[in-house]
């Protein structure tokens, strides 16, 4: 799949007092990029929450290398890094749209989640041609 980045120009809500991004909003900006991500593979996750499974969150890590401000605009890259029939690692790097400088990186960690029964579960059973897709992105 071409590596195509989420394109995110800053609000300047999402800045403190000083116009820099608040830390709280990289967190925003991964799960919006991965929404796209999942559009782009053409599985949207609209797509898989109406067929019952969840991408639940377990954990988020990031690290921040320089400061956006606002007005900027950056390129959020998404990709899967580990994947088994339960859990899926999603890594992220953020950098600026106009000179290609690392700002941030970092990832989420999921479950698969039958949102019904409120349980994990095997997506590789649940829902395989989504499991199917995930695993033929060649994330190794």
């Amino acid at each position: 799949m071409e590596r195509k980045p989420y394109v995110r120009k800053v609000n300047f809500y999402e800045t403190d007092q000083m116009g820099i991004v608040h830390h709280s909003n990289y967190i925003r900006w991964f799960e919006e990029a991965r929404t796209d991500y999942m559009d782009r593979i053409g599985y949207s996750y609209a797509r898989a929450v109406a067929a019952g499974i969840d991408l639940a969150v377990v954990d988020a890590y990031m690290t921040y290398h320089s400061m956006v401000r606002y007005g900027e605009s950056v390129h959020i890259y998404t990709e899967i890094t580990e994947l088994s029939v339960a859990r899926m690692r999603l890594d992220y790097r953020v950098v600026d749209a106009e000179t290609g400088v690392l700002r941030t990186e970092g990832y989420t960690g999921h479950c698969f989640y039958d949102g019904k029964k409120q349980v994990p579960v095997s997506l590789k059973k649940a829902l395989p041609e989504l499991y199917e897709l995930f695993e033929s992105l060649n994330f190794h």
